[in-house]
Protein backbone atom coordinates (compact mmCIF):
# COMPACT_ATOMS: atom_id res chain seq x y z
CA UNK A 1 0.00 0.00 0.00
CA UNK A 2 3.13 2.33 -0.29
CA UNK A 3 1.51 4.18 -3.06
CA UNK A 4 -1.17 5.30 -0.94
CA UNK A 5 0.98 7.08 1.74
CA UNK A 6 1.33 10.29 1.16
CA UNK A 7 -0.92 12.30 -1.55
CA UNK A 8 -4.17 11.42 -3.07
CA UNK A 9 -4.94 8.63 -4.57
CA UNK A 10 -5.82 7.15 -8.67
CA UNK A 11 -8.00 5.63 -9.93
CA UNK A 12 -6.13 3.10 -11.65
CA UNK A 13 -3.96 2.24 -8.55
CA UNK A 14 -6.91 1.99 -6.59
CA UNK A 15 -9.37 -0.48 -9.11
CA UNK A 16 -6.02 -2.55 -9.55
CA UNK A 17 -5.79 -2.95 -5.66
CA UNK A 18 -9.58 -3.84 -5.22
CA UNK A 19 -9.08 -6.66 -8.16
CA UNK A 20 -6.36 -7.79 -6.50
CA UNK A 21 -7.79 -8.30 -3.02
CA UNK A 22 -11.10 -9.46 -4.50
CA UNK A 23 -9.02 -12.45 -6.19
CA UNK A 24 -6.81 -12.76 -3.46
CA UNK A 25 -10.38 -13.80 -1.55
CA UNK A 26 -11.57 -15.83 -4.33
CA UNK A 27 -14.28 -13.59 -6.10
CA UNK A 28 -12.30 -14.78 -9.47
CA UNK A 29 -15.80 -13.98 -11.05
CA UNK A 30 -16.31 -11.73 -14.30
CA UNK A 31 -19.24 -10.06 -12.51
CA UNK A 32 -16.97 -8.31 -9.62
CA UNK A 33 -14.68 -6.43 -12.02
CA UNK A 34 -18.09 -5.68 -14.52
CA UNK A 35 -19.40 -3.86 -11.11
CA UNK A 36 -16.38 -1.87 -10.90
CA UNK A 37 -15.83 -0.56 -14.24
CA UNK A 38 -20.04 -0.17 -14.58
CA UNK A 39 -20.07 1.77 -11.52
CA UNK A 40 -17.31 4.08 -12.49
CA UNK A 41 -18.25 4.89 -16.08
CA UNK A 42 -21.72 5.58 -14.64
CA UNK A 43 -20.47 8.64 -12.23
CA UNK A 44 -17.79 9.39 -14.48
CA UNK A 45 -20.09 9.88 -17.31
CA UNK A 46 -22.16 11.87 -14.88
CA UNK A 47 -19.77 14.19 -13.50
CA UNK A 48 -18.46 12.41 -10.81
CA UNK A 49 -14.81 11.87 -11.66
CA UNK A 50 -11.18 13.69 -10.94
CA UNK A 51 -12.62 16.83 -11.10
CA UNK A 52 -15.76 16.56 -9.21
CA UNK A 53 -15.57 18.79 -6.18
CA UNK A 54 -17.29 16.54 -3.70
CA UNK A 55 -16.14 13.59 -1.61
CA UNK A 56 -18.42 10.57 -3.06
CA UNK A 57 -16.55 10.85 -6.08
CA UNK A 58 -15.02 7.51 -7.78
CA UNK A 59 -11.80 7.52 -5.46
CA UNK A 60 -14.43 7.12 -2.52
CA UNK A 61 -16.22 4.59 -4.43
CA UNK A 62 -12.71 2.21 -4.55
CA UNK A 63 -11.40 3.30 -1.72
CA UNK A 64 -14.12 1.45 0.28
CA UNK A 65 -14.49 -1.65 -1.56
CA UNK A 66 -10.50 -1.49 -0.62
CA UNK A 67 -10.88 -1.02 2.59
CA UNK A 68 -13.38 -3.92 2.83
CA UNK A 69 -11.02 -6.43 1.35
CA UNK A 70 -8.54 -5.25 3.79
CA UNK A 71 -10.41 -5.73 6.28
CA UNK A 72 -11.70 -9.53 5.40
CA UNK A 73 -8.31 -10.70 4.28
CA UNK A 74 -6.48 -10.22 7.43
CA UNK A 75 -8.71 -12.95 9.15
CA UNK A 76 -8.65 -10.67 12.08
CA UNK A 77 -12.40 -11.00 12.31
CA UNK A 78 -13.45 -15.28 13.57
CA UNK A 79 -17.08 -14.85 13.04
CA UNK A 80 -16.57 -13.50 9.16
CA UNK A 81 -16.71 -15.66 7.03
CA UNK A 82 -16.26 -16.19 3.56
CA UNK A 83 -19.78 -15.28 2.33
CA UNK A 84 -20.01 -12.76 4.36
CA UNK A 85 -16.83 -11.06 2.84
CA UNK A 86 -18.66 -11.92 -0.51
CA UNK A 87 -21.78 -9.35 1.07
CA UNK A 88 -19.88 -6.32 2.66
CA UNK A 89 -17.78 -6.43 -0.91
CA UNK A 90 -20.88 -6.45 -3.06
CA UNK A 91 -22.62 -3.64 -0.41
CA UNK A 92 -19.44 -1.52 -0.65
CA UNK A 93 -19.09 -1.24 -4.17
CA UNK A 94 -22.82 0.22 -4.56
CA UNK A 95 -23.17 1.65 -1.39
CA UNK A 96 -23.05 5.50 -2.81
CA UNK A 97 -24.01 4.24 -6.23
CA UNK A 98 -26.07 7.28 -7.03
CA UNK A 99 -24.86 8.82 -10.55
CA UNK A 100 -27.85 11.38 -10.83
CA UNK A 101 -28.09 12.97 -7.08
CA UNK A 102 -28.95 16.56 -6.96
CA UNK A 103 -26.24 17.04 -3.34
CA UNK A 104 -23.25 15.11 -2.37
CA UNK A 105 -24.07 13.47 0.58
CA UNK A 106 -26.11 10.34 -0.49
CA UNK A 107 -29.32 9.43 0.44
CA UNK A 108 -29.83 5.44 1.20
CA UNK A 109 -33.16 5.61 -0.14
CA UNK A 110 -32.20 7.30 -3.35
CA UNK A 111 -29.38 4.71 -4.00
CA UNK A 112 -31.90 1.57 -2.94
CA UNK A 113 -34.06 2.83 -5.53
CA UNK A 114 -31.17 3.92 -8.07
CA UNK A 115 -29.86 0.00 -7.44
CA UNK A 116 -33.41 -1.70 -7.92
CA UNK A 117 -34.74 0.18 -11.18
CA UNK A 118 -30.79 -0.62 -12.97
CA UNK A 119 -31.17 -3.93 -14.14
CA UNK A 120 -27.86 -4.46 -15.02
CA UNK A 121 -26.69 -3.81 -11.33
CA UNK A 122 -29.62 -6.58 -10.28
CA UNK A 123 -28.19 -8.80 -12.51
CA UNK A 124 -24.49 -8.80 -11.47
CA UNK A 125 -25.42 -8.93 -7.75
CA UNK A 126 -27.38 -11.60 -8.62
CA UNK A 127 -24.17 -13.27 -10.75
CA UNK A 128 -22.34 -12.54 -7.24
CA UNK A 129 -24.21 -15.00 -5.73
CA UNK A 130 -25.86 -12.49 -3.01
CA UNK A 131 -29.42 -11.89 -1.69
CA UNK A 132 -30.31 -8.19 -2.73
CA UNK A 133 -32.46 -7.54 -0.56
CA UNK A 134 -29.54 -8.60 2.08
CA UNK A 135 -27.48 -6.08 -0.31
CA UNK A 136 -29.82 -3.40 0.31
CA UNK A 137 -30.08 -3.64 4.37
CA UNK A 138 -26.50 -3.81 4.43
CA UNK A 139 -26.40 -0.89 2.67
CA UNK A 140 -29.21 1.24 4.42
CA UNK A 141 -27.25 0.75 7.81
CA UNK A 142 -24.48 2.78 6.29
CA UNK A 143 -26.22 5.48 6.98
CA UNK A 144 -24.82 8.66 9.06
CA UNK A 145 -25.19 9.20 11.72
CA UNK A 146 -27.08 6.35 13.29
CA UNK A 147 -28.95 8.51 15.38
CA UNK A 148 -33.12 9.90 15.89
CA UNK A 149 -35.37 9.81 12.98
CA UNK A 150 -32.50 8.51 10.50
CA UNK A 151 -32.29 5.06 12.52
CA UNK A 152 -35.49 5.09 13.11
CA UNK A 153 -36.37 4.99 9.57
CA UNK A 154 -33.41 2.91 8.80
CA UNK A 155 -34.64 0.18 10.94
CA UNK A 156 -38.10 -0.08 10.17
CA UNK A 157 -36.47 0.06 6.29
CA UNK A 158 -34.26 -2.55 6.91
CA UNK A 159 -36.70 -4.86 8.86
CA UNK A 160 -38.91 -4.80 5.26
CA UNK A 161 -35.95 -5.73 3.33
CA UNK A 162 -35.59 -9.10 5.54
CA UNK A 163 -39.27 -9.76 5.45
CA UNK A 164 -38.31 -10.10 1.21
CA UNK A 165 -35.02 -12.46 2.06
CA UNK A 166 -35.47 -15.82 1.69
CA UNK A 167 -32.36 -16.01 3.96
CA UNK A 168 -33.48 -13.83 6.79
CA UNK A 169 -37.63 -14.25 7.04
CA UNK A 170 -38.12 -15.59 10.11
CA UNK A 171 -34.64 -15.77 11.28
CA UNK A 172 -33.82 -12.96 14.20
CA UNK A 173 -30.22 -14.43 14.30
CA UNK A 174 -29.46 -14.12 11.02
CA UNK A 175 -30.96 -10.48 10.77
CA UNK A 176 -29.02 -9.75 13.92
CA UNK A 177 -25.63 -10.81 12.10
CA UNK A 178 -26.30 -9.14 9.18
CA UNK A 179 -27.13 -5.91 10.97
CA UNK A 180 -24.32 -6.32 12.69
CA UNK A 181 -21.86 -6.61 9.30
CA UNK A 182 -23.60 -3.31 7.83
CA UNK A 183 -22.53 -1.67 10.91
CA UNK A 184 -19.04 -2.91 10.14
CA UNK A 185 -19.39 -1.82 6.57
CA UNK A 186 -20.31 1.73 8.22
CA UNK A 187 -17.23 2.38 9.96
CA UNK A 188 -15.24 1.24 7.34
CA UNK A 189 -17.00 3.86 5.29
CA UNK A 190 -15.93 6.32 7.64
CA UNK A 191 -12.28 5.38 8.31
CA UNK A 192 -10.04 4.18 5.16
CA UNK A 193 -9.83 7.22 3.31
CA UNK A 194 -8.28 8.45 6.40
CA UNK A 195 -6.33 5.48 6.72
CA UNK A 196 -4.67 5.38 3.08
CA UNK A 197 -2.28 8.46 3.52
CA UNK A 198 -0.73 11.05 5.40
CA UNK A 199 -1.78 14.06 7.03
CA UNK A 200 -2.08 15.91 3.28
CA UNK A 201 -3.96 13.11 2.09
CA UNK A 202 -6.66 13.17 4.98
CA UNK A 203 -7.07 16.94 4.97
CA UNK A 204 -8.21 16.57 1.32
CA UNK A 205 -10.51 14.30 2.09
CA UNK A 206 -11.82 16.37 4.87
CA UNK A 207 -12.10 19.14 2.48
CA UNK A 208 -13.88 17.58 0.10
CA UNK A 209 -16.47 16.00 3.19
CA UNK A 210 -16.74 19.46 4.85
CA UNK A 211 -18.29 20.80 1.08
CA UNK A 212 -20.24 18.00 0.79
CA UNK A 213 -21.62 18.67 4.04
CA UNK A 214 -22.39 22.37 3.31
CA UNK A 215 -19.69 23.46 6.07
CA UNK A 216 -18.04 26.87 5.88
CA UNK A 217 -14.11 26.35 5.96
CA UNK A 218 -13.79 28.04 9.47
CA UNK A 219 -15.74 24.47 10.74
CA UNK A 220 -13.74 22.35 9.05
CA UNK A 221 -11.25 21.18 11.62
CA UNK A 222 -13.68 21.52 14.51
CA UNK A 223 -16.10 19.09 13.17
CA UNK A 224 -13.59 17.13 12.05
CA UNK A 225 -12.22 16.59 15.37
CA UNK A 226 -16.17 15.85 16.86
CA UNK A 227 -16.28 13.35 13.87
CA UNK A 228 -13.15 11.63 15.01
CA UNK A 229 -14.03 11.76 18.66
CA UNK A 230 -17.40 10.51 18.51
CA UNK A 231 -16.00 7.57 16.07
CA UNK A 232 -13.59 6.39 18.55
CA UNK A 233 -15.18 6.58 21.58
CA UNK A 234 -18.99 5.75 20.63
CA UNK A 235 -17.79 2.97 18.14
CA UNK A 236 -14.67 1.96 20.15
CA UNK A 237 -16.04 -2.04 19.99
CA UNK A 238 -16.10 -1.90 15.95
CA UNK A 239 -13.67 1.33 15.16
CA UNK A 240 -10.57 -0.68 17.26
CA UNK A 241 -11.30 -3.74 15.29
CA UNK A 242 -10.99 -2.20 11.88
CA UNK A 243 -7.69 -0.94 13.08
CA UNK A 244 -6.23 -4.11 14.37
CA UNK A 245 -7.26 -5.54 10.78
CA UNK A 246 -5.30 -3.30 8.70
CA UNK A 247 -1.45 -2.55 8.47
CA UNK A 248 0.52 -1.09 10.81
CA UNK A 249 1.23 1.72 8.51
CA UNK A 250 -2.55 2.75 7.88
CA UNK A 251 -3.26 1.94 11.27
CA UNK A 252 -0.44 4.24 12.14
CA UNK A 253 -1.50 6.97 9.28
CA UNK A 254 -5.42 6.75 10.80
CA UNK A 255 -4.07 8.04 14.92
CA UNK A 256 -1.83 10.52 13.46
CA UNK A 257 -3.62 11.88 11.25
CA UNK A 258 -6.62 11.84 14.18
CA UNK A 259 -3.76 13.59 16.44
CA UNK A 260 -2.74 16.40 13.57
CA UNK A 261 -6.53 17.25 13.28
CA UNK A 262 -6.80 17.98 17.21
CA UNK A 263 -3.54 19.82 17.00
CA UNK A 264 -4.64 22.14 14.29
CA UNK A 265 -7.79 22.54 16.24
CA UNK A 266 -5.94 23.49 19.43
CA UNK A 267 -3.71 26.58 16.84
CA UNK A 268 -6.77 27.69 15.55
CA UNK A 269 -8.50 28.06 18.95
CA UNK A 270 -4.70 29.71 19.90
CA UNK A 271 -5.16 32.35 16.48
CA UNK A 272 -8.48 33.38 17.45
CA UNK A 273 -7.94 34.33 21.32
CA UNK A 274 -5.18 36.46 19.65
CA UNK A 275 -7.19 37.86 17.05
CA UNK A 276 -9.85 38.44 19.81
CA UNK A 277 -7.53 40.09 22.17
CA UNK A 278 -5.87 42.12 19.48
CA UNK A 279 -2.84 40.64 19.77
CA UNK A 280 -3.25 39.60 15.66
CA UNK A 281 -4.65 41.55 12.78
CA UNK A 282 -4.97 41.00 9.41
CA UNK A 283 -3.79 43.70 6.21
CA UNK A 284 -4.04 43.46 2.68
CA UNK A 285 -1.26 44.03 0.66
CA UNK A 286 -1.73 44.86 -3.29
CA UNK A 287 1.85 42.88 -4.74
CA UNK A 288 3.54 44.33 -7.50
CA UNK A 289 6.05 42.69 -10.22
CA UNK A 290 9.10 42.72 -8.23
CA UNK A 291 8.03 40.78 -5.39
CA UNK A 292 5.94 38.17 -7.48
CA UNK A 293 9.56 36.92 -9.27
CA UNK A 294 10.69 36.54 -5.78
CA UNK A 295 11.45 32.49 -5.63
CA UNK A 296 10.90 32.41 -1.50
CA UNK A 297 7.68 34.30 -2.05
CA UNK A 298 6.50 31.85 -5.12
CA UNK A 299 6.94 29.12 -2.61
CA UNK A 300 5.43 30.14 0.10
CA UNK A 301 2.21 30.93 -2.04
CA UNK A 302 2.56 28.21 -3.77
CA UNK A 303 2.43 26.00 -0.47
CA UNK A 304 -1.13 28.20 0.50
CA UNK A 305 -2.03 27.19 -2.78
CA UNK A 306 -1.73 23.62 -2.58
CA UNK A 307 -4.28 23.90 0.73
CA UNK A 308 -6.98 24.31 -1.64
CA UNK A 309 -8.89 20.84 -2.86
CA UNK A 310 -7.74 20.16 -5.90
CA UNK A 311 -10.67 20.38 -7.84
CA UNK A 312 -10.24 24.46 -6.93
CA UNK A 313 -6.48 24.74 -8.12
CA UNK A 314 -6.63 26.94 -10.98
CA UNK A 315 -3.21 26.74 -12.96
CA UNK A 316 -1.93 24.58 -10.99
CA UNK A 317 0.35 23.15 -13.44
CA UNK A 318 1.34 26.62 -14.42
CA UNK A 319 1.36 28.32 -11.26
CA UNK A 320 4.44 30.33 -11.28
CA UNK A 321 3.69 31.58 -14.75
CA UNK A 322 0.88 32.88 -14.20
CA UNK A 323 1.43 34.18 -10.70
CA UNK A 324 4.18 36.49 -12.98
CA UNK A 325 2.16 37.27 -15.68
CA UNK A 326 1.76 41.08 -16.19
CA UNK A 327 -2.33 40.26 -16.38
CA UNK A 328 -2.37 38.63 -12.93
CA UNK A 329 -4.07 40.64 -10.01
CA UNK A 330 -2.86 39.55 -6.28
CA UNK A 331 -3.65 40.77 -3.02
CA UNK A 332 -1.98 38.78 -0.07
CA UNK A 333 -3.39 38.89 3.32
CA UNK A 334 -0.39 39.36 5.71
CA UNK A 335 -0.33 39.75 9.77
CA UNK A 336 -0.51 42.48 11.64
CA UNK A 337 2.14 44.64 9.37
CA UNK A 338 2.20 45.16 5.32
CA UNK A 339 5.68 43.21 5.59
CA UNK A 340 4.15 40.97 8.02
CA UNK A 341 3.61 37.07 7.55
CA UNK A 342 1.54 35.59 4.50
CA UNK A 343 -1.38 33.87 5.33
CA UNK A 344 -3.36 33.72 2.55
CA UNK A 345 -3.97 35.81 -0.73
CA UNK A 346 -6.65 36.17 -3.67
CA UNK A 347 -5.39 35.88 -7.22
CA UNK A 348 -7.17 36.29 -10.64
CA UNK A 349 -6.84 37.93 -14.35
CA UNK A 350 -8.65 38.47 -16.91
CA UNK A 351 -11.26 35.88 -17.87
CA UNK A 352 -9.72 34.94 -21.30
CA UNK A 353 -6.48 33.38 -19.15
CA UNK A 354 -8.51 30.94 -18.14
CA UNK A 355 -9.55 27.43 -19.36
CA UNK A 356 -13.15 27.03 -17.49
CA UNK A 357 -15.63 24.12 -17.41
CA UNK A 358 -17.32 23.50 -20.79
CA UNK A 359 -20.94 23.52 -19.33
CA UNK A 360 -19.87 27.40 -18.83
CA UNK A 361 -20.91 29.75 -21.77
CA UNK A 362 -20.22 33.72 -20.30
CA UNK A 363 -21.02 35.84 -23.27
CA UNK A 364 -18.27 38.29 -22.10
CA UNK A 365 -15.66 36.34 -23.08
CA UNK A 366 -13.57 38.02 -25.37
CA UNK A 367 -14.66 40.62 -24.91
CA UNK A 368 -11.49 41.99 -22.07
CA UNK A 369 -14.24 43.45 -19.32
CA UNK A 370 -14.31 40.62 -17.21
CA UNK A 371 -11.77 39.72 -14.18
CA UNK A 372 -11.92 36.44 -12.70
CA UNK A 373 -11.15 35.85 -9.25
CA UNK A 374 -9.78 31.93 -8.26
CA UNK A 375 -10.99 30.41 -5.55
CA UNK A 376 -9.43 32.71 -2.01
CA UNK A 377 -6.72 30.51 -0.37
CA UNK A 378 -5.85 31.07 3.18
CA UNK A 379 -4.04 28.96 5.74
CA UNK A 380 -5.48 26.44 7.83
CA UNK A 381 -6.43 28.34 11.13
CA UNK A 382 -7.86 31.74 9.86
CA UNK A 383 -10.75 31.05 8.58
CA UNK A 384 -13.94 32.53 10.14
CA UNK A 385 -12.10 35.73 11.28
CA UNK A 386 -12.91 38.00 8.50
CA UNK A 387 -9.71 36.62 6.21
CA UNK A 388 -11.36 35.73 3.06
CA UNK A 389 -14.12 38.58 3.25
CA UNK A 390 -10.88 41.02 3.53
CA UNK A 391 -8.95 39.57 0.72
CA UNK A 392 -12.08 39.67 -1.48
CA UNK A 393 -13.38 43.57 -1.08
CA UNK A 394 -9.77 44.32 -1.58
CA UNK A 395 -9.84 42.27 -5.15
CA UNK A 396 -12.69 43.69 -5.61
CA UNK A 397 -11.70 47.62 -5.69
CA UNK A 398 -8.54 46.70 -7.57
CA UNK A 399 -10.45 45.31 -10.26
CA UNK A 400 -12.86 48.30 -10.15
CA UNK A 401 -9.70 50.53 -10.20
CA UNK A 402 -8.39 48.72 -13.23
CA UNK A 403 -11.84 49.63 -14.96
CA UNK A 404 -13.05 45.75 -15.64
CA UNK A 405 -17.58 45.99 -16.07
CA UNK A 406 -17.76 42.25 -14.42
CA UNK A 407 -15.65 40.11 -12.04
CA UNK A 408 -16.58 36.55 -12.05
CA UNK A 409 -15.99 33.34 -9.96
CA UNK A 410 -17.22 30.04 -7.93
CA UNK A 411 -18.95 29.83 -4.73
CA UNK A 412 -21.02 28.12 -2.90
CA UNK A 413 -24.90 28.79 -3.86
CA UNK A 414 -26.02 30.07 -0.31
CA UNK A 415 -23.22 32.46 -0.56
CA UNK A 416 -23.67 33.90 -3.83
CA UNK A 417 -27.80 34.01 -3.39
CA UNK A 418 -27.30 36.16 -0.60
CA UNK A 419 -25.30 38.55 -2.17
CA UNK A 420 -27.95 38.34 -4.97
CA UNK A 421 -30.25 39.78 -2.16
CA UNK A 422 -27.81 41.66 -0.63
CA UNK A 423 -25.81 45.13 -1.79
CA UNK A 424 -23.80 43.64 -4.50
CA UNK A 425 -24.86 43.54 -8.04
CA UNK A 426 -24.17 39.82 -8.19
CA UNK A 427 -25.92 37.07 -10.50
CA UNK A 428 -26.08 33.40 -10.80
CA UNK A 429 -24.24 32.87 -14.33
CA UNK A 430 -24.38 29.03 -14.44
CA UNK A 431 -24.98 26.49 -11.53
CA UNK A 432 -23.59 22.87 -11.01
CA UNK A 433 -25.41 19.79 -9.55
CA UNK A 434 -24.45 17.83 -6.81
CA UNK A 435 -21.70 20.15 -6.13
CA UNK A 436 -23.62 23.44 -5.83
CA UNK A 437 -20.32 25.15 -6.62
CA UNK A 438 -21.50 27.40 -9.15
CA UNK A 439 -20.36 30.18 -10.94
CA UNK A 440 -21.49 33.88 -10.72
CA UNK A 441 -20.99 37.55 -11.61
CA UNK A 442 -21.11 40.45 -10.29
CA UNK A 443 -21.03 44.32 -11.88
CA UNK A 444 -18.55 46.29 -10.80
Amino acid sequence: MTNLSTGISNIAYLKNEVIRLAEKNGFNEPCYKIMLDYTINNLQSSGLGEKYYGYHNIDHLLEIPLGTLLVGDSKQISNLSSEDLKYLFVSAIFHDFEPNKIIDKPSEDNVLNHLSSDHIIKNLITQSGTDFDVIKAIILRTAYPWTGKLKENGEKSMQKCFEHSKITKNNPEKQEHYVWLGWLLSVIDRMTSYALGDFSKAMHVAKMNSHALGWHPELLVQRSVAYFDDLVKNELEISDLVLRCLSKEMSDNFMKNIQSFTELRDQEIKIQNDFANKKLKFVTKMEHMKIKQDIKFINHLNSIFLQLPRPLRFNENNFIESLTDSETVLTTLRLNTLDGSIIGFAKGGPLENYKLRSEINDLNHGKRNTIFLEPIAVNMGYWGLGAGHRLRQSFLMQAHTMNYDYLTSFAFRDVIASRVNGMEKAEFVTKFDPERWDYYRVTL
